[in-house]
């Protein structure tokens, strides 16, 4: 029997490019997932056909984790209760990677706490470019089997098509290893800058090397634009540096409140993410790459 293809809600933009990406509209069948949702809030989750026997593929969009989480995880279990031989979620965007130590006291490792969670729930996960700092793999903290698609090709790609003479700027030092490959993908030269975060809001960022940025343009490429006060700040300082207004690029298009526009409204030539979040910004399609990881999976 085919694959069941389901999309939580707010993804269903995201099932659909995956089901057209390498036709696997053809190899799965789409399915129907509803929340009903009570007068206190609860939501019960309806699957239709129901899976027995069949793979499902079930995919979300987890900004706003704390809102989308309960549903996704009751819709899983509901698939299993129904009889799904094997669930495979495709999490473009997997959040809870942050907090990957205890920063105060009386915190905790909230990122092993939410693998388990999802572990608990399926049997394989596909994602794009986790944010895996003192975490190093996936495999370190679920339990179950992972593919992680890497965005830097299709980034590469863009700026190869859409800029003329690039360098990649790193806005900090986590954001090296995403810097280094894309553009040594691209063909281009690279720089990190330096950050100094003094809450979840001000941030600031080192000069780059001018010689560096003489007559090329930069290109800011970072994992997670939430607050956007990296991108904001690292702006400023190439703007400072005498650079060319700087194209910014996102792998995870968070953007939380007026993120978006205030990035906007500092001079950026650009601003272009991956479509891993539903946003107006998407311009990098990571589908394909997504599909062929869900087959995979699927197959295995």
């Amino acid at each position: 029997m085919k694959p069941l293809l389901l999309a939580m809600p707010g993804a269903e933009v995201l099932a659909e490019s995956l089901a057209e990406s390498l036709k696997l509209s053809k190899e799965c069948e789409r399915g129907a997932l509803k929340l009903h949702r009570f007068p206190d809030g609860e939501c019960c989750p309806q699957i239709l056909p129901e899976p027995q026997g069949r793979d499902v593929v079930l995919v979300a969009a987890l900004d706003h984790p704390d809102d989308k989480l309960l549903p996704l995880y009751l819709s899983a279990c509901v698939a299993r209760e129904l009889g799904a031989r094997r669930i495979v979620l495709v999490l473009p965007y997997l959040p809870y990677m942050r907090q990957d130590a205890v920063f105060q006291p009386g915190q905790g490792i909230t990122a092993r706490h939410f693998a388990r969670l999802l572990s608990s729930c399926c049997d394989a996960l596909v994602t794009v470019d986790p944010h895996l700092h003192r975490i190093l793999s996936l495999d370190e903290v679920y339990s179950v089997a992972s593919e992680v698609v890497a965005a830097a090709p299709a980034i590469a790609q863009w700026i190869r098509r859409n800029v003329a003479a690039p360098v990649v700027v790193g806005p900090d030092s986590e954001s090296e290893q995403w810097a280094a490959q894309v553009a040594e993908l691209a063909g281009c030269p690279y720089t990190v800058l330096s950050k100094v975060r003094s809450g979840d809001h001000e941030v600031a960022v080192s000069l780059p090397p001018a010689q560096l940025l003489a007559g090329r343009t930069p290109v800011l490429v970072d994992d997670i634009a939430s607050t956007a006060r990296t991108m904001v700040a690292a702006t400023g300082q190439l703007k400072q540096a005498g650079a060319a207004a700087p194209i910014c690029i996102a792998v995870h298009a968070l953007f939380a409140g007026d993120a978006y526009s205030v990035l906007q409204q500092t001079g950026v030539a650009a601003v272009v993410s991956c479509n891993t979040v539903p946003h107006a910004s998407n311009g990098i399609d990571l589908m394909p790459a997504l599909a062929a990881a869900a087959q995979r999976m699927l197959a295995g």
